[in-house]
């Protein structure tokens, strides 16, 4: 399973599912989850405790639940970046 840094996202996503779209906003600790009953759900599921989000568009639940999980999986991590780069982590993290 993925590990979130500090409990959060590492970096802003959003997916789109449908006529919804939904953002992810990586968030400081102490946060918490800023976000609606079906994505609450979701990140509460997933373990992440520190995030913003905003749904925009529809709002039915169905779409907003897969528009969240594409956003989730678009993330990446650092060593993710690097190795789709052909890059060491020193030299993207510079």
């Amino acid at each position: 399973m993925y590990k979130f840094c500090n409990d959060s996202i590492p970096h802003e996503a959003a997916g789109r599912f449908g006529a919804t779209m939904v953002v992810l906003r990586p968030a400081s600790p102490g946060t918490g989850v800023i976000a609606g009953g079906a994505v609450r759900a979701i990140m509460e599921e997933a373990g992440i405790h520190n995030i913003l989000t905003n749904s925009v568009g529809s709002r039915n639940a169905n779409n907003v639940v897969k528009a969240t999980l594409k956003g989730l999986k678009g993330l990446r991590s650092a060593e993710q970046v690097a190795r789709i780069r052909g890059r060491e982590l020193h030299e993207i993290q510079a």
